[in-house]
């Protein structure tokens, strides 16, 4: 009986044990997951508007800065068009005379000037004509010798008058033809003082008419040319004429002086400038639309007769900040623009229990190791620059640029991201996003 007794005091002190240290177990979960939901709360953050990034980067991204832009870009006329060359900037460098081509001393695209050689053709004719050109002085000299005898016989009466018209007559024939045949030598490029029957010339140059650039080669060396058969072609770039084709309701908004920016279709990466010098006053053709002729006026690099274009035409002169299309990303419904700035950017750690309790001595001589390559790798890296993210509406865009209107003031020649600036949201999103 005694045994018994001991046998079920030893379980009920073994129940209490148990029950205490559940107790005190539940108590001690119950504060931790307090203090974990207090410590989740405290890492509850705000959206991040700074970023930080270093020079390297910066170059291996392409980040590109520049500044806020007073831009033409409200009411304005868009129009497509063609870039032209007036005819009196063309010509074709031809001969008069027809020949074989010899030498050709030009290729497309070389620059040539006035009076340049172009080719030089050969012809046996050439030489006929110089040969008639030497013999007729000898022919005129013993022509004028006759009449003057003839003359001298008439006044003695010695001789019949008849024959003295006859020689004048002869003399005067000649005379004519050596002026003709001189005007035909210097026409072929060749002084005809210089001509003799030692200084015959069997080839003729063709020059350039106008300063220019060769457009189309039409000839080639053996090949038969004349007058009607052009050996080259240039043309003068330096005045390029813009027709845009606008439409008839457009038209009363146009006025003659007007400045016309213009982009190349196929190269909308730079503007350029046009000053309306004219206007149609007949429709071209079945489009319903006048043609609106322009001056290009600054740069003509890289403009070509015959490229199309896009014009835009402004109706007033109100200019409005404006950045180009790549400063402005947009994220959640909303349209950012990247400034440099001086704020730093947010920093991120890691939170601890209520307990306090640390790591580990590897996870905390793992940690140290990443903050000394960290600090390395930021060395390497070299200084950072920091980018602040401002709220903007947008407005109009053209020609390459938007209207904005910051949310926010911003201090005149702050420079802007104006390139990259994807690069730098897609990194901010990323930091935000972390997770602790």
């Amino acid at each position: 009986m005694r045994v018994i007794i001991k046998i079920f005091f030893a379980l009920a002190i073994t129940t209490v044990l148990y029950s205490c240290g559940s107790d005190s177990k539940g108590a001690g979960d119950a504060k931790k997951e307090e203090g974990k939901g207090a410590a989740e709360e405290s890492h509850e953050e705000g959206p991040v508007t700074v970023a930080a990034l270093s020079e390297q980067q910066i170059k291996a991204v392409g980040i590109a800065f520049g500044t806020i832009e007073e831009k033409e870009l409200t009411a304005t006329i868009k129009a497509n068009g063609l870039l032209s060359v007036p005819n009196n900037n063309k010509a074709n460098a031809t001969t008069l005379y027809g020949g074989v081509i010899k030498t050709l001393n030009v290729q497309l695209g070389d620059i040539v000037r006035k009076g340049q050689v172009i080719a030089t053709i050969t012809n046996p004719q050439f030489i006929q004509l110089q040969e008639e050109y030497v013999a007729l002085a000898s022919k005129i000299t013993l022509a004028e010798q006759e009449m003057a005898r003839q003359q001298e016989l008439n006044e003695g009466n010695a001789g019949a008058r008849k024959n003295l018209q006859s020689a004048t007559a002869d003399f005067n024939s000649l005379r004519a033809r050596k002026a003709s045949l001189q005007q035909q030598i210097q026409l072929m490029g060749i002084n005809p003082n210089s001509v003799s029957l030692s200084n015959l010339r069997a080839s003729l140059v063709v020059t350039s008419p106008i300063n220019g650039t060769v457009s189309n080669v039409f000839a080639k060396i053996g090949s038969y040319v004349d007058v009607s058969s052009p050996v080259i072609e240039i043309i003068d770039n330096s005045l390029l004429h813009l027709d845009l084709q606008v439409f008839e309701k457009d038209l009363p908004m146009i006025k003659i002086g007007q400045i016309i920016n213009f982009q190349l279709t196929n190269n909308p990466d730079k503007t350029y400038s046009a000053k309306v010098f004219t206007i149609g006053s007949s429709f071209e053709n079945d489009s319903k639309t006048i043609a609106v002729h322009s001056t290009v006026i600054g740069s003509k690099v890289g403009l070509i007769d015959g490229m199309n274009i896009t014009g835009m035409i402004g109706i007033n002169n109100v200019t409005t900040p404006a950045v180009p299309n790549d400063a402005i990303v947009e994220a959640d419904g909303k349209f950012y623009i990247f400034i440099e700035t001086s704020k730093q950017a947010e920093e991120h750690e890691e939170g601890h229990d209520d307990h306090g309790h640390a790591h580990d001595e590897g996870e905390a001589k793992h940690e140290h190791k990443n903050e000394s390559e960290a600090a390395k790798h930021a060395t390497e890296q070299g200084k950072n620059v920091n980018f602040e993210k401002i709220e903007i509406q947008k407005g109009v865009s053209a020609l390459g640029y938007t209207a904005i209107t910051p949310v926010q003031e911003i201090p005149a020649q702050t420079r802007i991201v104006v390139k990259g600036a994807f690069f730098i949201n897609a990194k901010m999103s990323n930091t935000g996003g972390h997770e602790h």
